[in-house]
C-alpha cells in the first residue's frame, strides 16, 4: 500500500536564537508563511500551542540546517526538526473535515484559510502526522497571535513534548551537534 502524501511542503525548524523555539512553516503558493512556536508542536490534542507569525520564507529555505552566523538576524543553530508534506482541509457541515487532494482546490483553500486566520490541514511528516489547525486569536493583547491545535485522530499522543525528540529529521543530529557543541548526555 502506498504511503499517503500531501500536495504541499511543510517544515519545522528547531531554532536556538535569542530563545529556543520551533519555526513552523507551510507552503502556501511559492512562499512559506511561518510561525514561531515557543513550546514546539505537539501530538497531544488537549494542548494548544501559541504560534506567533514571523516573516515569510522562500520555499528553498525548508532545506536549511546549520548555524546562522553571529551578527546576522536569527543567529544560532537551526535544525530541520520535522519535514514532509501536507494537504489543506475544509470543514464539513457536521463538524468533520475533508482533506483536499485536488491541487487547485487545495491551493485555494490554503490561501483562503490563511487570510481568514483559520487554516486546517493534514500533515505527513516524519514526526508530525494527522489533522491540525492554525487559528488566529487574540492572546495577551496581541492581535497577531495564532494557536496550533492538534485535532483528535489516531495520531494523538498524550503528553507529547517536542523537546523529547531532539534530533534532526534530515541528518539525525541534535541541536548541540549542529551548533558544534559536544553532547552532554
Amino acid at each position: 500500500m502506498k504511503k499517503p502524501e500531501g500536495l504541499f511542503a511543510f517544515v519545522v525548524h528547531k531554532h536556538k536564537a535569542t530563545t529556543l523555539h520551533y519555526d513552523f512553516r507551510l507552503q502556501i503558493g511559492e512562499a512559506m508563511p511561518s510561525w514561531a512556536i515557543p513550546k514546539g508542536p505537539t501530538l497531544d490534542n488537549s494542548a494548544r500551542r501559541l504560534a506567533l507569525p514571523t516573516s515569510d520564507h522562500a520555499l528553498e529555505y525548508r532545506h536549511f540546517e546549520g548555524v546562522i552566523p553571529k551578527g546576522e538576524y536569527g543567529a544560532g543553530p537551526v535544525m530541520i526538526w520535522d519535514e514532509g508534506t501536507y494537504n489543506p482541509e475544509i470543514e464539513l457541515d457536521n463538524g468533520s473535515r475533508k482533506e483536499l487532494t485536488s491541487r487547485k482546490d487545495a491551493r485555494s483553500a490554503a490561501i483562503k484559510g490563511y487570510k481568514l486566520g483559520n487554516l486546517k490541514f493534514t500533515l505527513y511528516g516524519k514526526k508530525l502526522h494527522g489533522s491540525f489547525a492554525l487559528v488566529r486569536t487574540a492572546f495577551a493583547g496581541r492581535k497577531d497571535a495564532w494557536l496550533l491545535i492538534k485535532h483528535k485522530d489516531r495520531y494523538c499522543k498524550k503528553g507529547y513534548d517536542a523537546n523529547d525528540y531532539d534530533f534532526s529529521a534530515e541528518s539525525g543530529r541534535s541541536l548541540a551537534e549542529i551548533s558544534g557543541m559536544p553532547r552532554t548526555d
